[in-house]
């Protein structure tokens, strides 16, 4: 074997190297330049943005649509004081007369009222059990944030209503709560609704808070009417 460094022995005779110039090899007779532009494919990650982005606008515009029609459903929303309305008798004597009034008064100085009405129901079985009704109509955005108002404002002219809780409404929808709270005759179960068309409050001496809220919905099926 020879000792001469590699680069040093002589090539072989053969073809012809191959000259490398700095035009490019074109591989194909196709004129590049006549193309069409392809555009690049969109990543997967901008595709799930793009679908996330589109479920959310969707959904946002579904609660949008449905707040809406609860609004319009709810907005135009009357009441009134029957004679008799879930097994009570309305109180018209000039105390029961008096009081309601004394009631509707301070519910109306609280809201913003279209209208306002107050009255006493009176129980056949028991006196003392008597049911004494307030509230009003008007157009109400957040139903439950000014019914947690109005048991603020309640609290302030009876004391600190305790357990407060939201109770099934019924087939008239909105929100209505409960709770207890204390009176010249002790303590009472006191409730309360709002929707979109309206608000009113109950005080039910004598009675659970579970009796009351069940009574409550009675009434408010028979007092509440919808255009």
């Amino acid at each position: 074997m020879s000792d001469a460094h590699l680069t040093e022995r002589q090539l072989d005779e053969g073809p012809d190297p191959v000259d490398l110039t700095d035009e490019p090899i074109q591989l194909s007779h196709r004129d590049p330049a006549s193309d069409p532009i392809r555009p690049a494919p969109a990543s997967r990650r901008r595709r799930i943005v793009l679908a996330v982005a589109l479920a959310v606008g969707l959904a946002g515009a579904a609660a949008l649509g449905t707040a809406g029609w609860r609004v319009a459903q709810q907005k135009d929303t009357r009441l009134s004081a029957p004679d008799q309305v879930a097994g009570l008798t309305r109180d018209d004597s000039e105390r029961a007369r008096s009081t309601a009034d004394y009631l509707r008064s301070g519910f109306a100085a609280d809201i913003d009222l279209d209208t306002s009405f107050g009255t006493v129901y009176r129980d056949p079985a028991d006196e003392t059990r008597a049911v004494l009704l307030f509230g009003g109509t008007t157009l109400l955005w957040q139903p439950e944030r000014d019914l947690d108002s109005l048991f603020g404002l309640m609290a302030d002219e009876t004391g600190r209503v305790a357990g407060l809780r939201e109770v099934p409404a019924g087939t008239l929808g909105g929100v209505m709560k409960c709770g207890t709270t204390s009176g010249d005759g002790g303590d009472f179960a006191i409730c309360g609704w709002a929707d979109h068309g309206s608000a009113a409050m109950a005080m039910f001496p004598s009675r659970s808070v579970d009796d009351a809220a069940g009574l409550f919905r009675q009434i408010r099926e028979g007092v509440q009417t919808r255009d």
